[in-house]
């Protein structure tokens, strides 16, 4: 109110002017003076009061302006957006501190887990699996966390008991509250919810392997996919011996059918007879399976199951007589195999192709994750659970210095990842999330024997990359074509 403390001093002074004058006029002009005296007062008066209407005017004027420009602002951000810092966010993201927080002056950035931890047929693989990762964003945490963030994958944590009706419940329940999804296990159950993972940008790190998930925008894989596998395991295996016949036997859905495809497509390309058998998860189930593989002259037999009814098959198989080879996809082994019945015909008859190198493989990646895990029994549910997140760390970094962890800005942030540094668990150059299906793609796969003498059970022959996935398109997902 500068203005008007300059019209009070003004009017102060023709006061004092008047009266001057009244001094050196003498008393018969006193009244006329004094009549100036007053004249003079009220037109500075209402001088001043001018002088403020004027500011009162020009200060909502300013006032106006700045909501204005605070709306402004607001409507870029995004209705729902909210700034941390330089980090904006929206959905599963809070600047108070996670729950136990590492480090208690950061934000908390929340993912969901959806998994199968109780009465599924992989739940011997999804517990270690969720634990490995509970592991790994700890020692994120441990490392400062990510953009003025920790990370807690804990407290949505929720068991799919490998139904897809299951999975998509639990799924509504916490979709609200997370960011993205740390881990959604296995292939039918990721399916029921891809629409909204899509619709709403839910970057989600899946815990399979189908060649579908190289076509999807939100989906950030890792490693090989089930055809890949089965691809190059029969190309290994056709280096020892001749392979004439190759039997699928295999879950429906498109886990089951993407590791069958796999062995369809070697087929065709190889000039081998393909006999496919789906067969139905429970290991009161597998009679026909196991009556096929003894009667079917297969050379090789590729299982795409649970491990328990792999176990089945193998065990009852060679029981009858079957003595040809059999080729696991990856989620169809676990070292539990090697105490049951089956152990000795696993051991003898089972080559695995696998996505990495077993548990105890010595690389960066496998020494961090065996330090943060401490003293577990090894099991490659560990390593899948901790190679699996690394893509979603790249993206989460990566949204992070372009300052936006809103779902729409983890979308952007995925686009522009080429490469994930894996600390040498899968090979170089893995990691193209940005890519079409087929830059994407990754080509060599781990091969493993079956061994007690080591904690994983799996005893590794090094990655391998056969002919036949190295040419293969992906212009499709691998059993769109059919088994």
């Amino acid at each position: 109110m500068r203005l008007q403390s300059r019209w009070a001093r003004l009017a102060l002074m023709l006061s004092v002017l008047a009266l001057l004058a009244v001094g050196c006029r003498g008393d018969e002009t006193a009244d006329d003076a004094q009549d100036a005296v007053d004249d003079a007062v009220s037109d500075a008066e209402d001088t001043a009061d001018d002088a403020a209407d004027e500011v009162d005017e020009a200060t909502d004027d300013a006032e106006e302006t700045a909501d204005d420009a605070t709306d402004e602002a607001t409507d870029e951000e995004g209705d729902d957006a909210a700034p941390a810092g330089d980090v904006a966010f929206d959905v599963g993201v809070t600047e108070e501190a996670c729950p136990d927080a590492v480090n208690a002056d950061n934000g908390c950035i929340y993912l969901g887990t959806i998994s199968d931890l109780t009465v599924g047929p992989f739940a011997a693989l999804a517990v270690p699996i969720t634990d490995a990762q509970t592991a790994f964003w700890r020692r994120v945490n441990e490392n400062g966390g990510i953009g003025g963030f920790d990370v807690n994958t804990s407290e949505y944590t929720r068991d799919n008991q490998y139904s897809p009706e299951v999975h998509s419940q639990q799924y509504e329940e916490i979709k609200g509250s997370v960011l993205a999804l740390a881990q959604s296990l296995g292939s039918p159950t990721t399916f029921a919810i891809l629409d909204d993972l899509e619709a709403n940008n839910v970057i989600t790190a899946p815990a399979s392997w189908t060649s579908a998930w190289l076509f999807s925008d939100v989906i950030v894989e890792s490693g090989n996919t089930y055809c890949v596998e089965s691809q190059n395991g029969l190309d290994y295996l056709a280096e020892q011996a001749e392979i004439g016949t190759v039997m699928a036997v295999h879950y429906p859905g498109d886990y089951g059918d993407d590791g069958a495809a796999g062995a369809s497509r070697w087929a065709e390309a190889n000039g081998a007879e393909f006999v496919d058998v789906p067969t139905t998860p429970g290991q009161d189930n597998q009679g026909e399976a196991v009556n096929q593989v003894v009667s079917g002259g297969a050379d090789v037999v590729v299982i795409t199951t649970g491990p328990a009814d792999a176990g089945t098959i193998v065990g009852q198989a060679a029981a009858g007589g079957f003595q040809g080879r059999f080729l696991f996809n990856s989620p169809a082994f676990n070292p539990g195999l090697l105490q049951s019945p089956a152990a000795p015909a696993v051991i003898a008859q089972v080559t695995v192709a696998g996505p990495w190198e077993p548990f105890q493989t010595d690389t960066p990646g496998h020494q961090a994750m065996r330090e943060a895990l401490g003293d577990v029994t090894g099991n490659d549910g560990y390593t899948s659970g901790w190679a699996w997140s690394y893509p979603l760390l790249a993206v989460l970094e990566q949204a992070a210095a372009n300052g936006d962890l809103t779902r729409e800005g983890m979308a952007t942030a995925l686009g522009q990842i080429t490469e994930v540094d894996y600390e040498g668990m899968v090979p170089a150059g893995a990691g193209n999330l940005s890519g079409d299906a087929n830059a994407a793609a990754v080509r060599a796969t781990s091969i493993g024997t079956p061994s007690d003498a080591v904690p994983s059970g799996l005893e590794s022959q090094g990655f391998y990359e056969g002919e036949t996935a190295a040419s293969y398109e992906f212009d499709a997902p691998c059993y769109e074509g059919g088994v």
